[in-house]
């Protein structure tokens, strides 16, 4: 199981005298990773060093840290704590004490390992989306059967018929969701399995 973020989390450490504060995020995409270490980076600081992972795509980097002593180490708690679509900022403001290679490594992971072990998560379930054409006689007999199978609508809109919906379910359920619909409509809702997805609906407990 892989986990993201509910919300911002922050985890401070004093490391021989440098100052290191982690904030980690749930982001989506790159271009939601990187407009949170924009936000967030403080100018003043001697590093701000960051690493996310969205899936099969990651990036880092080290701020003027020696090379792979910052983003790869904190690249590799994210991973160790299980955790996807997430973002880490390593903000440091040096002490006055090197801590050379290996403190880095050690400093910037262990840091970022911290943040995420404290954050609140939820688990990323893996979904399947169908496509759900649905007459106006029957939208609301389908929209009470819902939540109570998982299912949240992705995309809504109307026209002449009725209602046409992208509906996001998880994906080991995705045949029988489908099947259900058809048959609470007797075969009047038309509904077909699009390409999975992912999303992250259900609390767990910091690991």
């Amino acid at each position: 199981m892989t986990y993201t973020l509910t919300g911002i989390a922050r985890y401070e450490e004093l490391i021989k005298k440098s100052r290191f504060l982690a904030l980690a995020a749930p982001v989506q995409t790159a271009a939601e990773a990187m407009a949170f270490f924009a936000e967030h980076q403080v100018p003043d600081a001697r590093h701000n060093c960051w690493a996310y992972r969205i899936g099969q795509e990651y990036r880092f980097n080290d701020d003027g840290e020696p090379g792979g002593t910052a983003g790869r180490p904190m690249l590799q708690a994210i991973e160790g704590q299980q955790c996807d679509q997430v973002a880490v900022l390593v903000i440091r403001w040096f002490g006055g004490i090197k801590l050379g290679t290996g403190g880095l490594v050690r400093a910037y992971g262990g840091v970022t390992a911290q943040c995420l072990r404290l954050a609140d998560k939820t688990e990323i379930i893996e979904e399947a989306l169908l496509e759900c054409a649905c007459p106006f006689s029957l939208v609301a007999l389908l929209q009470s059967r819902f939540a109570a199978q998982g299912v949240r609508i992705a995309e809504e809109s109307f026209d002449a018929e009725g209602a046409n919906w992208l509906l996001a379910v998880p994906l080991e359920r995705a045949a029988e969701v489908a099947a259900l619909i058809i048959d609470l409509t007797r075969g009047q809702a038309r509904c077909s399995v699009q390409q999975p997805s992912q999303r992250g609906p259900s609390p767990c407990p910091p690991l």
